[in-house]
């Protein structure tokens, strides 16, 4: 009995770690890197090194560039474009690409009649300089000379220009000494005079003498009201009398005193 199992009985007997399916699943172990991934990043660095080394070679042939033209634009009427091209030589010694604008700018500014001056690369091989001078104003003290902005700069040239007027003040005043004659020279306007000269003291105490010869003091306080005045009081009274007045005095609340110089006396107006 016990040998004549059925056959069903001897499937249902088979190992229990047996397997009943007719295939097994197996892991696939990843694959190393072949040969194909190191042509790929071998190429990647060759390329890259040819480009760096077209970039260097491009660069050293910029480099080699000399600047061949230099271009000098503005209104020039005290300074001669050849001393502008002649003192720039030196900082071109690096050539288009190296020349140094910077130090083009400062040697050009340190010309006495230069107010401001711009410089940029022209394609292929130029400069081009644009060059603002000074636009004098007015004297100041002996030998200097000032442009709007009340700057002093200095130049050998005064004999063109001793028909400017003279401004005269202690160090530092300048600036606003400049202020006082610009909005002198406003209020005149319309009597048609002139600033010959106007100056200052360490106490800001003005004092100016006008184009006709009269002198006008107006101290240091309420400028243009006594300016005012002086134009009101001169249209309405002392223009027909301007060629006997020396001096007129403004420094009155209510009005002011007029020095006539056939009388040398003072009358109160």
């Amino acid at each position: 009995m016990q040998k004549l199992m059925h056959k069903s009985e001897r499937k249902l007997r088979r190992p229990a770690g047996a397997s009943s399916g007719a295939t097994r699943k197996q892991r696939i172990a990843p694959k190393k890197p072949g040969g194909a991934v190191w042509l790929n990043r071998s190429l990647v660095l060759l390329g890259s090194g040819v480009v760096l080394a077209a970039v260097v070679k491009g660069l050293v042939v910029l480099n080699a560039i000399p600047v061949e033209r230099i271009i000098v634009q503005g209104n020039l009427r005290h300074t001669q474009a050849e001393v502008v091209q002649n003192l720039i030589q030196p900082a071109l010694v690096g050539g288009f690409l190296g020349a140094d604008l910077k130090q083009v700018q400062v040697e050009l500014e340190s010309l006495p009649w230069i107010y401001r001056v711009s410089v940029r690369r022209v394609w292929p091989s130029a400069l081009e300089v644009n060059v603002v001078e000074q636009m004098p104003v007015a004297r100041w003290g002996e030998t200097g000379l000032l442009n709007q902005q009340g700057e002093i700069f200095q130049s050998a040239e005064l004999n063109p220009i001793e028909t400017m007027p003279l401004l005269r003040g202690p160090e530092g005043s300048e600036k606003v000494l400049m202020g006082s004659y610009q909005r002198l020279v406003e209020v005149l306007r319309p009597l048609r005079l002139s600033v010959a000269e106007l100056s200052t003291d360490d106490r800001g105490q003005l004092e100016a003498e006008l184009d006709n010869g009269i002198e006008l003091i107006i101290g240091g306080e309420d400028f243009l009201e006594r300016v005012q005045l002086f134009v009101l009081i001169y249209q309405s009274d002392l223009s027909a009398k301007a060629d006997q007045i020396e001096r007129i005095d403004l420094r009155y609340k209510s009005g002011l005193a007029v020095a006539f110089s056939e009388t040398s006396q003072v009358a109160g107006l």
